[in-house]
């Protein structure tokens, strides 16, 4: 077992190395100078440099990589009392612990360090910390959204074999995934919004908490969670209605229920006890994954309905060239879907001994 976690964790480390590799480069061969984004008009040649000698970009670009790497690293090396040593990082960029000291250079315990946008000079990491709860909220409602009635359709589909249920729930289903999610978040704010706004009463765009009109601050607004959730979910929706179906179907033909049914058990019953239960073993696995990929992939929804989440920060970063913060949102959304990923993985390892062996 400790072989099988250690080889999952050298993956996932591989797999984020290689997209922090990626991720630095691409952004450091884009054109734009950071230091005439923060100065605007008031660039100078002497600011300039100041500002591209404070962000380590006056030197090579390998030095660069090394030195993003040690910012990104939760154990570093850092020094803030040569400016020309390698590993230099003035004090006010982050907090950290000295674990070791090697003359002026310290070995030292921190939180990862994302740097600082070039728009508002604000830590990386505080405007992920900012954006990132709404998304995960309206990630988790589209995941139990989902999850409800997909396992309900799924069930009814299962026990309606080849009615008219059984071959709506599959239309439905086949156009749920195939659907596009910017088409499908315009098309549901545009009708559950606009057209019938007077019989909703639900808003084109809004976030979570809604300013008071009478300026006594924030209250919460679960109603501008409904479109963006339903938009979210209906592709882990159609996803889960057919493997609900297909799964139920496989249990409801094991001998296991015709004993049941022999022994005098209700319908209701052996569907419920037996069939369900084990019916929803790949249930749960598709909605892990699921809920991973809506975390990661709500950007498009977010910007239709102007939810502030990771999605909009991400778009309005991309329009103002802001590069540190569209790669902090990259590496933290890499970052949780390899958790996640591996956090499966060890649940995968654990109900089932085979995994364990065969990888």
């Amino acid at each position: 077992m400790l072989r099988y976690v250690g080889k999952r964790l050298l993956y996932g480390f591989l797999v984020l190395l290689g997209v922090v590799t990626l991720v630095f480069f691409l952004f450091n061969v884009l054109p734009g100078d950071p230091a005439r984004m923060m100065l605007g008009q008031r660039a100078d040649a002497e600011s300039i440099e100041a500002i591209n000698r404070d962000l380590g970009r006056d030197k090579p670009l390998v030095t660069q990589y090394i030195n993003y790497l040690n910012d990104l690293s939760p154990i570093s090396l850092h020094n803030n009392q040569d400016s020309s040593s390698f590993f230099y990082l003035s004090s006010d960029k982050y907090s950290y612990a000295t674990l070791l000291r090697l003359g002026s250079t310290s070995l030292v315990v921190k939180t990862p360090y994302l740097r600082r946008s070039y728009q508002s000079q604000r830590k990386v990491s505080e405007v992920i910390s900012t954006a990132f709860p709404q998304t995960a909220v309206l990630a988790l409602t589209a995941m139990l959204f989902a999850l409800a009635v997909g396992i309900t359709l799924g069930v009814i589909s299962a026990l309606h074999k080849d009615s008219w249920l059984d071959r709506l729930s599959l239309v439905l289903s086949t156009l749920g995934m195939s659907l596009p999610s910017f088409f499908a978040a315009i098309l549901i704010a545009w009708l559950f919004a606009y057209v019938m706004a007077d019989w909703t009463g639900l808003n084109m765009f809004g976030n979570l908490f809604s300013v008071d009109d009478y300026g006594e601050g924030e209250y919460l607004d679960l109603k501008n969670l409904i479109l963006p959730a339903l938009t979210l979910g209906i592709r882990p929706l159609a996803t889960l209605t057919q493997l609900t179906r297909n799964s139920m179907l496989e249990a409801l033909s094991q001998d296991y229920i015709r004993t049941a049914r022999a022994k005098g058990l209700s319908y209701r019953r052996v569907v419920v006890r037996h069939a369900l239960r084990n019916a929803l073993n790949p249930v749960v696995t598709s909605a892990s994954g699921w809920l991973a990929s809506l975390l990661a992939g709500a950007v498009f929804v977010e910007y239709v309905f102007d939810w502030k989440g990771m999605g909009v920060v991400i778009v309005d970063a991309l329009d103002q060239y802001d590069f540190p913060v569209v790669m902090g949102a990259i590496l933290f959304i890499c970052v949780l879907l390899v958790i996640i990923n591996i956090l499966t993985d060890l649940v995968y390892g654990w109900l089932d001994p085979r995994v364990r062996v065969d990888r």
